[in-house]
């Protein structure tokens, strides 16, 4: 029986653009950064709450997961800004949403009373929206 997720993936445009944005920007930690073979870098983040969870950090290119025609696609996808919508959770919404805009964090909607608390949406430095959201008392 599965007990939990452990990993999540995240494509991103540059691993290393990726990587400054989520670590620098958003606090996040490297769990692991190696090379698998010549080509492919297997690249994690997590959050100081929560280090059993895994963000893989993910560039779409021809290789051990996918082959140029794939590898385009998702690419296009990516430049829509459409893929990697995910949520995370703060204790404190506004102040949170303000220490992310000093670090020039791309903000699609200042927090905001929801019916399951305080949300502010973002955009990473490759196309890809979050949630930030307080949760309320009964969804927390």
């Amino acid at each position: 029986m599965i007990r939990k997720m452990s990993h999540a993936t995240i494509f991103v445009n540059n691993q290393n653009d990726a990587l400054e944005f989520y670590r620098d920007k958003l606090g996040f930690k490297v769990h692991t950064d190696a090379m698998v073979g010549d080509d492919f870098r297997w690249l994690t983040l997590c959050t100081n709450d929560q280090p059993d969870f895994e963000i893989i950090l993910m560039e779409p290119k021809p290789g051990m997961l996918m082959d140029e025609e794939t590898s385009g696609q998702l690419r296009a996808i990516m430049a829509k800004g459409v893929l990697g919508a995910g949520a995370f959770h703060t204790d404190d919404c506004r102040g949170t949403y303000a220490e992310m805009k000093a670090k020039g964090v791309e903000f699609v909607s200042e927090p905001a009373e929801r019916p399951y608390g305080i949300e502010a949406v973002f955009r990473d430095n490759s196309g890809n929206w979050f949630s930030l959201t307080q949760p309320n008392e009964e969804n927390s």
